[in-house]
This record gives structure tokens, sequence and C-alpha cells, in this order.
């Protein structure tokens, strides 16, 4: 179709780089001085849940955990994931 956004039509193989998408909420919380405990207290989260966030540990991420993060600490979801290649 004309005009249509170009798409990567190449199969990803499992060694492709493809880059990653990472999480940057240890940046917001620390411009914020807002320690794990507090926002894990704030969010109603566990801890456990917040550090993995915190050092960027997760594979998966949960979007009921993001919005908590967004509307706790007053940013957008582009402020806590960006994909880098």
């Amino acid at each position: 179709m004309k005009g249509d956004t170009l798409i990567r039509e190449k199969v990803i193989l499992w060694d492709t780089k493809i880059g990653e998408v990472n999480c940057h909420l240890k940046e917001i919380m620390e411009k914020r001085n807002i320690t794990i405990s507090q926002l894990a207290r704030i969010t109603n989260l566990r801890y456990e849940v917040v550090d993995n966030y915190y050092f960027n540990r997760n594979i998966r991420y949960d979007s009921v955990v993001l919005a908590k993060f967004c509307y706790s600490l007053n940013c957008q979801i582009n402020d806590l994931l960006k994909y880098e290649l």
C-alpha cells in the first residue's frame, strides 16, 4: 500500500541484534529523592517488584505496575521505558 510506514520484513532470528527496552525508574526516583521502600509503600507493591524495575532486571513489563509508577511519580510511560539499539 502506498504511503504506509515501512516495516522490516526480515525474519528475526535469535541472534539478531534487535536492541532492548530499558526501564529508567532509578533515574526518575533519584531525581525525586524517593527510595524503593517508599515507592513500594505508595504503590502497594512488594519491595522486590519495585527493586526489579529499579535495577532494570525485568524481562516482561506489567502494565498495571507501570501505570502505578506513572501515576505515583507523575510521569509518562515514555519517561520510564526506552527502546535502545
